[in-house]
């Protein structure tokens, strides 16, 4: 339940003035009801005092019947009840009534005070006059021996009418000043709520988008500095929507004016924001916070988002969507746990790549057969003894088998770039398949007086991989390796954990000049050209070898130092 401060203000004074209202006239009335039985106690004490010595004279001579009437001259001289007892409590002079008839008082409080040395004092409704009365008693002394006691008492019923008066005024006084009290705070809530109240209308329109409300108060006080300041705030509130407002409108055209479909996936995987391009690929349907995968049905791209939200980095992936081909950029905000997705339109870029494909692999076919006749050719020439000329005949051999080495690599190549090749995937045995492909190389290690080692952990498992493929490319670098190393000792390392199978091939050669490491797997680069003619090399070898260990999902590493040798190293997962 909403209460307003209006209503807590009043609520809590009158539950202030309910408590002083209650609580001062009691406490008020009490104080004065002691002070004023103080006083007349005071008073009672001081006339026994003025009157003992007289008293203490009787009790010597002891004349009795003469301080009887001499307590009982006093009763028209003040307003007062004056008594005299013996020290056993016998009363022997009284100026209300005749002591001879009144009881014992040695059981009377004050008389036991007084005959004890002290001033006693009590307030007690008196049998005898039947009044409600205050007693003060003091001992009366001859020769250092207690021998009465004076007891002076008053009627209260006079003081108690005084207090009553008293007590009616102290009420009507408290009722006045609460009124007083209430009419003031009234005022003084009314005008603290009531510009409160004109504060929230105007920030509840404020809320509602009307930055043109103002708030003016005529109090010169804290409210209207916040007033002012609310005032103020609205001015900059504007201003900043206005601002915000203009940017949004030169984002919106910023993003609508980008040629590359773009648009971004909340949290949940719906779509906070795209341009027109994207649009498109949805078939210009109009995007209301659905689910990317509604309008681009694209297995890759969903896949590729949850790998974004899994990792939170960046990502660069190629995708097909709708039969276009797409470079796509995932971008990770972590603050949001958004993703921004910029697709890229690499169609034409892939089917030029295509064509490049079909080319070369027409070509190498084309090239291959009237290479494989000139081959034959030149072997049937050699044959007949009347050639004089051999020497040009192994120069057209020499060129042409490496033309046929050529197109031999660019078909292997091309296989392997072919859009969804399979690896024919079964257990292979990296040992038996290492040993088997040095045994091919044997002639031509021992030519070159070079010695192998093969070093392998021990346990190896099998892994599962494309035998053929794995051949190949161990072929290849085995190839570089003894052609490009004169003297020394070609190396293959052979180790496994849970996960990864590493390979590395190290040879002692001529090594890679540093300069030329990072282009090494690009398509006929060749470090020392014209060592790599004269060898016979074709420039494809270890592009090959990195398509074979890309397609088993792995990687591939080179470390050379210029002069002292060469070592891959191949990750290839379990």
């Amino acid at each position: 339940m909403r209460i307003s401060i209006f209503t807590k203000n009043m609520g809590a004074f009158l539950i202030v003035v309910l408590l002083l209202g209650l609580s001062m006239p009691f406490i008020a009335f009490k104080t004065i009801k002691q002070h004023y039985i103080a006083t007349f106690t005071d008073n009672l004490k001081n006339m026994t005092l003025l009157l003992r010595p007289e008293i203490t004279d009787f009790f010597r001579t002891r004349k009795l019947k003469e301080m009887d009437n001499y307590v009982k001259s006093f009763k028209h001289n003040v307003n007062m009840r004056i008594t005299v007892m013996d020290s056993d409590g016998l009363v022997i002079a009284d100026s209300e009534k005749d002591p001879r008839v009144m009881e014992n008082h040695r059981m009377r409080p004050e008389f036991i005070d007084a005959v004890s040395g002290r001033i006693g004092k009590s307030m007690r409704f008196s049998v005898t006059v039947e009044e409600k009365m205050l007693y003060v008693a003091v001992p009366i002394v001859a020769d250092g021996k207690i021998i009465g006691v004076l007891r002076i008492s008053e009627f209260l019923k006079d003081i108690e009418n005084l207090l009553n008066d008293l007590r009616n005024k102290i009420i009507w006084l408290t009722l006045i000043t609460a009124t007083f009290a209430f009419i003031i705070t009234l005022i003084i809530s009314r005008g603290i709520s009531k510009p409160l109240a004109e504060l929230v209308l105007a920030a509840k329109q404020v809320s509602q988008g009307n930055f043109n409300v103002k708030v003016f108060l005529k109090n010169n006080d804290e409210l209207k500095d916040l007033a002012e300041s609310f005032n103020e705030m609205t001015i900059k509130m504007q201003n900043m929507f206005q601002h915000l407002a203009n940017q949004k409108e030169e984002f919106n055209t910023i993003i609508s004016s980008i040629e590359e479909p773009l648009f971004v996936l909340k949290k949940d995987g719906t779509v906070k924001l795209c341009n027109e391009s994207f649009k498109r690929i949805a078939d210009n349907r109009e995007l209301k916070g659905g689910y990317f995968w509604e309008y681009c049905r694209s297995p890759e791209l969903d896949d590729i988002v949850k790998k974004v939200k899994l990792e939170r980095k960046h990502h660069l992936e190629e995708i097909k969507i709708k039969d276009r081909f797409y470079l796509c950029s995932f971008t990770f905000l972590n603050q949001t746990e958004e993703i921004v997705i910029i697709l890229q339109d690499i169609t034409r870029f892939k089917q030029l790549e295509t064509l490049k494909k079909e080319f070369i692999a027409n070509i190498s076919h084309e090239l291959r057969t009237p290479l494989t006749a000139i081959k034959g050719f030149i072997e049937t020439l050699e044959e007949e003894e009347h050639i004089q000329n051999v020497r040009y005949l192994e120069a057209i051999k020499r060129h042409t088998n490496r033309l046929m080495n050529i197109v031999n690599d660019i078909l292997v190549l091309s296989e392997l770039e072919k859009e969804g090749i399979r690896l024919e995937k079964e257990d292979v045995n990296l040992i038996d398949l290492t040993e088997n492909i040095l045994k091919i190389f044997e002639q031509r290690i021992k030519e070159k007086g070079l010695s192998v080692v093969l070093n392998a952990q021990e346990n190896i498992r099998p892994i599962k991989a494309d035998s053929f493929r794995l051949e190949q490319m161990l072929i290849n670098l085995m190839d570089n390796a003894i052609k490009y190393t004169e003297k020394g000792t070609i190396t293959i390392s052979i180790n496994q954990d849970e996960d990864i199978c590493m390979i590395t091939v190290e040879d002692t050669g001529i090594g890679i000049p540093e300069s030329s490491i990072p282009r090494i797997f690009e398509r006929f680069y060749t470090a020392d050209k014209s060592r790599s003619k004269k060898l016979g090399g074709t420039g494809l070898g270890l592009s090959i070898v990195k398509h074979i260990v890309l397609l088993h999902k792995g990687s591939i590493d080179v470390q050379s130092s210029f002069g002292k040798g060469t070592k891959f190293t191949i990750k290839l997962p379990m």
